[in-house]
C-alpha cells in the first residue's frame, strides 16, 4: 500500500498503533466475556456498546487506508486489506441473517486478532521467517506425514491381532500416531504386545526430534530475518 507521506506518519504514529492493538485485545476479551453463562443485562449493554464501538473504528481506520492507497484495488486484495475487512463484516452481516447462522458469522470476529500482525514488528519479522523457511517446512512437512503413515502401518501390524477392536484398520491406527508422534499421549490408545512397545519407544524417540527440526528451521530463519534488518538500519543511518 502506498499512501502519502503524512497520512503514512499517522496511521504509523506509535499512538495510533497502540489504540488499534488495545481495541483488538479488548475486542477479544469481549467475545470471551460473551460466552460466560447468566450475564446481566448491564454487562450485555456494555458488551453491546462496546462491539459498535470497536466495528465503527475499525470501519473509519478500513476506510481511511483505502482512500489513501495509491492503489486501492491491491490493498482491497491484499492479506491486510482482506483482514481488515473480515474484521468489520461479522458487525454488519449480524443484521441480514436469521439467528441460526448469527453465533458462526459472529466467531469470525476472532479474525481481528490477525489485525495485530500488522502493528507488531516481532510478528511482521516472524511472517517474513516462515515465508524464506517456507520450502524446508514444506518438505519436512511431507516427511513428517510420510512418517505418520508409516508409524500407523507399523503399530497396526503389532497390535491388530492382539487388539482387533482397537486397531481395527490403519485408520484408527493413525490416531495412534498423531498422539505418539507429537509426544501427547492421550493414553486413549496404547500398545500391549511386546513388539509393539518396541515399536512405540522408537516412534516416540523419533517424534522428539520431530519437534526440534521445525524449530531450528524457524530459529535460522528468524536469525537471518534480524540480520537483514540490521544492515538495513546501518545503511539509513
Amino acid at each position: 500500500m502506498v499512501v502519502k507521506e503524512d497520512d503514512k506518519i499517522f496511521l504509523d504514529r506509535p499512538i495510533f498503533v497502540w489504540v488499534i492493538s488495545g481495541l483488538i485485545l479488548f475486542s477479544v476479551l469481549c467475545f470471551s466475556v460473551e460466552t460466560l453463562p447468566d450475564l446481566s443485562s448491564e454487562t450485555k449493554v456494555f458488551l453491546k456498546y462496546s462491539e459498535l464501538l470497536i466495528a465503527v473504528i475499525f470501519t473509519l481506520e478500513y476506510l481511511t487506508r483505502v482512500a489513501l492507497s495509491q492503489r486501492r484495488l491491491n490493498f482491497v486484495f491484499s492479506f491486510y486489506g482482506v483482514v481488515d475487512l473480515v474484521a468489520i463484516l461479522p458487525f454488519y452481516l449480524a443484521f441480514a441473517v436469521d439467528l441460526r447462522t448469527l453465533r458462526l458469522i459472529r466467531l469470525l470476529r476472532l479474525v481481528r486478532v490477525l489485525k495485530v500482525v500488522r502493528y507488531n514488528t516481532a510478528l511482521l519479522r516472524f511472517a517474513r521467517a516462515i515465508y524464506l523457511a517456507k520450502e524446508e517446512l514444506v518438505i519436512f512437512t511431507g516427511m513428517s506425514l510420510v512418517l505418520l503413515y508409516l508409524s500407523a502401518v507399523g503399530i497396526y501390524h503389532f497390535e491388530h491381532t492382539a487388539q482387533p477392536e482397537v486397531f481395527k484398520s490403519i485408520f484408527d491406527s493413525l490416531w495412534w500416531s498423531v498422539a505418539t508422534l507429537t509426544t501427547v499421549g492421550y493414553g486413549d490408545i496404547y500398545p500391549i504386545t511386546i513388539g509393539g512397545r518396541f515399536f512405540t519407544f522408537f516412534i516416540l524417540m523419533i517424534g522428539l526430534g520431530l519437534v526440534a527440526v521445525p524449530t531450528g528451521i524457524v530459529a535460522s530463519a528468524l536469525s537471518a530475518v534480524r540480520r537483514e534488518d540490521e544492515v538495513s538500519c546501518n545503511l539509513e543511518k
